[in-house]
Formats: C-alpha cells, sequence, structure tokens
C-alpha cells in the first residue's frame, strides 16, 4: 500500500501475520476478504466517525447550562480529533492540505447557505464566521479526510478515467450552482447528466486484499452519498443543525438531497484527484507476494506512454523476484 503513515505500515504488517495462512479460497476466503474491506471502510471513516461520535455524544449528555457552549465545545473537539489524526500518525501532511481545502471551501458553502435560509445552526457560541459555528466546515472536512484515505487503502486504479479538465469544468459548474440556484435556473439536473456523461465508462478497481473488486464508478459514486445522507440523518437528529422543516420537531432529511450528495461528492472526488492522480490498474502480482500492489502507471490524458527503445525511455520493469517482500501496507491488509 503506497503513501502509508508509519503506524498504519505497523497494523499492517500486523494483520499480514494473522491472515498469512489464511484460505485462498472457499467460504472463509470470502468471510475474511469481506471482513478486511468492512475494516478497511472503517478505518477510512476514522475522522468521520470520531467527529459524529462527539456530535452524538454532546446531544445526549452535554448539558445545556455549561459555561463552554455546545457548538464551541464541538468546535474544540473537531480540532483535538484532527490534531490527534496527526500525532498518532493517522494522516499524513500531504493529506492535511486536501482535507483544509475541504474545510475552507466547505465553510464558504455554509455561510452562503445558512444566510439564504437553507439550513440553520443554533445561535450559541462564539466560535463562528458570520453565524456558522467554526465546526461545521470539519464535518466537510471528514468527508475530504475519507477520500484521500480510501484512495490509498485499497490501492484505487481506473480504467478509462475522464481527463481531469473535464471533470474540473463539471465539478466548479456543481460548486457555482449551489450558490447561483438561489437566484437563477436551477441547474443540478443538468449537472447530473454531466457527471452521469463524463464518468459512465470508467471502471474502479479497489484491492481488498487478494481479491480486486471492480465497479462502475457512478455506482461507488451513488453509495457514498447514500452513506453521507445517513450520517446526516443522525447529525440533523443530534441537533447539529437543522433544515426549515426539522424546527417544530426532527424529521428525516428529505431523499432529495441524495442528490444534492452526489454533486457534492464531485467536488470532492476532483479536489483529491488533483493531489493524488487517477492511475491505471496495477498488474496482478505472484501468488506469493499476493496482498501487495506494485506503482501504479498515472492516467495523464495528455502523455503518452514511452516508447520501447526512445530516447530518455525507462526501462522495462524487472519481473517480481521469487522471494517474499516486506509489505507497505496502510492499515489492514492491503
Amino acid at each position: 500500500m503506497q503513501r502509508a503513515t508509519s503506524l498504519e505500515r505497523r497494523i499492517d504488517d500486523i494483520a499480514h501475520r494473522l491472515l498469512r495462512d489464511a484460505s485462498a479460497g472457499g467460504v472463509r476466503a470470502g468471510i475474511i476478504e469481506f471482513a478486511v474491506f468492512v475494516l478497511k471502510q472503517a478505518w477510512a471513516c476514522v475522522f468521520g466517525a470520531a467527529l459524529l461520535a462527539v456530535i452524538v455524544a454532546a446531544r445526549l449528555w452535554y448539558p445545556d447550562d455549561a459555561v463552554l457552549a455546545r457548538n464551541d465545545m464541538l468546535t474544540i473537539a473537531a480540532v483535538l480529533i484532527q490534531v490527534a489524526m496527526l500525532v498518532l500518525r493517522l494522516e499524513t501532511g500531504r493529506e492535511l492540505w486536501v482535507i483544509v481545502l475541504f474545510h475552507i471551501t466547505g465553510t464558504a458553502m455554509e455561510i452562503f447557505k445558512t444566510d439564504a435560509g437553507s439550513w440553520a445552526y443554533a445561535a450559541d457560541g462564539m466560535l463562528r464566521i458570520a453565524g456558522v459555528p467554526l465546526f461545521s466546515g470539519f464535518m466537510y472536512a471528514a468527508v475530504g479526510s475519507y477520500m484521500v484515505r480510501v484512495h490509498r487503502l485499497f490501492d484505487l486504479g481506473f480504467t478509462r478515467y475522464p481527463r481531469r479538465w473535464i471533470t474540473t469544468v463539471v465539478a466548479a459548474g456543481i460548486y457555482s450552482n449551489f450558490f447561483t440556484h438561489h437566484f437563477w435556473w436551477d441547474a443540478r439536473w443538468v449537472l447530473l447528466a454531466a457527471v452521469v456523461l463524463v464518468w459512465l465508462p470508467t471502471v474502479l478497481h479497489a484491492r481488498v486484499w487478494r481479491r480486486v473488486l471492480r465497479l462502475p464508478l457512478l455506482v461507488v459514486f451513488a453509495g457514498v452519498a447514500v452513506a453521507i445522507y445517513l450520517a446526516e440523518n443522525i447529525g440533523t437528529w443530534a441537533g447539529a443543525w437543522a433544515y426549515p422543516d426539522q424546527v417544530d420537531g426532527w424529521q428525516p432529511v428529505s431523499p432529495s438531497k441524495l442528490v444534492s450528495w452526489f454533486l457534492l461528492m464531485i467536488i470532492s472526488v476532483v479536489m483529491v484527484t488533483w493531489v493524488y492522480p487517477p492511475r491505471e490498474p496495477a498488474p496482478t502480482l505472484p501468488e506469493e507476494d499476493e496482498g501487495r500492489m506494485p506503482q501504479h502507471p498515472p492516467l495523464d490524458g495528455n502523455s503518452q506512454a514511452p516508447v520501447a527503445g526512445a530516447a530518455g525511455a525507462e526501462p522495462p520493469p524487472e519481473p517480481p523476484r521469487r522471494r517474499r517482500r516486506r509489505r507497505a501496507g496502510a492499515g489492514l491488509p492491503s
């Protein structure tokens, strides 16, 4: 696994030792693959899960008459979670910059949306900008944290990924529409059609352990949007924020928000690709080196593969050596 933190490499070594003699076929092998998939997903969600747990705990146990306002407590808790992610080597410095970018773009949208009345936060607390508590930006950062972590935990590869400048134009249109639809035509359905058109040919390759999942990327986008929608229901139930139809009493978030989250997630995906460019799927390794993936060749629509024998071309890779190499996985068997 690439770009792993030091803690994740240690965890990965332990996991490989535990599963070293696991069977490669049958029901037990399938159960192990499923368990590794679930654990990797949980590991990728650690930032968001910790923040959501704090929000729920504040709803259940934080006193209403506390000296420190609940929103301020949530902001301080979010900062401490982010610091812990770095100190405990659960996040790299490069990933932190991506998450900061998510935080900035999310907070800008929050300020506009709350002013437009799309949703509202409790008025308590001092750690806020234009009526928006600062912990709200960390909820967008949690999505960014998941995106960058799942990218390396599953050694993501892509076939037929669109050119990045095209995806950037679509993402910019989506972000702009979140603002402009309040006073102009709402183009979300046109943008949704553009997303389908651009990403329809793309197939995601995700390494679990021994097996590689191959899924249409649009299906993966939809699955992540559903997961965020479920987390949003928990967040609104816990009182972190409220939509207009929830002011007089909580009720499930409108399913129409699924489209909004699907489109917002496209923005997240595109931002991550400018830090971790989409790569072609890696070739399969020999059986004795299973669980580790080699470096992916980058996917760049503006470049061509070097021609054999051409000046400056890299020599073809050497065949894998017939010995077990140290696995450089991240978090769980890669």
